[in-house]
């Protein structure tokens, strides 16, 4: 057997530099208020924007999809036959989406690993937002284009970029996150689109945090800014405001039929069970029945939001339900996220390489489900213990 001692070695610096991922375990559904560890906490930290992710209509779907199709789906769906309840949710996202077409893919990292690589190779070049996801990230490594990299959120640098590499390109790909997961903040899309039509550049949105969240109706962030059929590859996730689990990818028939015959995260993975289709399509029922959950989800953020900058807690840039608490230090953010879950909130640390060095954080996610009562607990507590650390006076 090899030496693998490098792996404990590794493990206990990330621990020294207080940059590791500590267990915490779930015992309930992801509610507003939960068992983790044995322990009543208020959940602050969960990515189900919406609440749907235990909502009855969302339960039984599923339990009617396991009764009908069964508890998997076989194998991979372009081998083994695509189920119709699969196809169904295509229709249903397309029209969702106000596209022409959609495919589900396994995970939205799924969808980016797999389809960046293809739409672009030697030859060609990726310019990429320089605080993107890592699944974009990983996704322009997959590739074998040129890499460039624009300040973050920054269209005039985009122009830059373009101007000083996009010439000796066969073909350019311009990605970004809509909504970014650590700051909250959102991409310009109508700068970044205009400026990447006038050098004919494809133009990549990776709407994960904006899916069931951005729009007057939460179609996403594309929707947002009246992009829609204007932005040519969109892809997300059923795993946070959708309270399911998947990705897919969204845009003309086209880019549904390259990606389905050239994406290899999509044609050699499993497909999902068919429970999982089925509550995706309960959950986007849901969010067009019932706008209340939307409006809930953005008042509970404007209030949250304003209290905290109140108290002289740094919240950075965001505009949106993810709500970074800014403490600089790692070894503050652990602190201060061990204080929160003694007094039963439950909000976890972000720290390098997520974030830069010097901004770790405690990342607060907004939730339609928690209530005023709630709210206000949470702040009693981020205030009492951010004066007992001294991060706020």
């Amino acid at each position: 057997m090899a030496d693998l001692s490098f792996l404990a070695q590794e493990v206990k610096a990330l621990r020294e530099k207080k940059l590791d991922w500590r267990h915490y375990t779930l015992e309930s559904p992801s509610v507003p208020h939960a068992q983790v560890n044995g322990k009543n906490v208020l959940m602050l930290c969960s990515n189900n924007y919406l609440g749907f992710a235990n909502h009855p209509k969302l339960k039984a779907a599923a339990k009617q999809a396991i009764d009908q199709y069964g508890a998997g789906n076989g194998s991979v769906p372009a081998i083994a036959g695509t189920m119709d309840l699969m196809l169904t949710l295509e229709e249903k996202l397309a029209k969702f989406k106000r596209s022409e077409a959609a495919l589900v893919t396994q995970t939205g990292f799924a969808a980016n690993a797999g389809l960046i690589p293809q739409l672009v190779g030697k030859g060609d070049l990726i310019i990429s937002d320089e605080l993107n996801h890592g699944s974009i990230i990983d996704g322009v490594r997959l590739s074998q284009a040129d890499r460039a990299v624009f300040k973050h959120a920054d269209a005039t640098d985009l122009d830059r970029v373009l101007k000083e590499k996009a010439k000796t390109a066969r073909r350019v790909l311009v990605c970004t996150d809509g909504v970014f997961s650590m700051d909250g903040d959102v991409a310009p899309l109508k700068e970044i689109y205009s400026v990447a039509s006038a050098y004919d550049a494809i133009v990549y949105v990776d709407d994960a945090h904006g899916d069931g969240v951005m729009g007057p109706e939460g179609r996403g962030t594309i929707h947002h800014y009246h992009l829609e059929n204007q932005i040519d590859v969109d892809v997300g996730t059923f795993s946070k405001a959708f309270g399911a689990f998947g990705g897919y990818v969204s845009g003309i028939h086209a880019l549904k039929e390259f990606t389905f015959n050239k994406s290899r995260t999509w044609l050699l993975s499993a497909g999902h069970p068919p429970s999982v289709w089925a509550s995706v399509m309960a959950s986007i029922e849901l969010l067009e029945s019932e706008p209340q959950h939307l409006k809930t989800l953005w008042d509970n953020t404007h209030y949250f939001k304003k209290r905290l900058r109140e108290m002289g807690f740094n919240t950075g840039r965001s505009t949106t339900p993810i709500t970074p608490v800014i403490v600089g230090e790692s070894a503050v953010a652990h602190h201060l996220s061990q204080r929160l879950f003694q007094e039963g909130v439950f909000a976890l640390p972000i720290v390098f390489p997520m974030v830069a060095r010097d901004q770790a954080r405690v990342r607060v996610m907004m939730n339609a489900a928690l209530s005023r009562s709630d709210l206000d607990f949470a702040l009693n507590a981020f205030e009492n213990i951010g004066k007992e650390l001294q991060i706020v006076s």
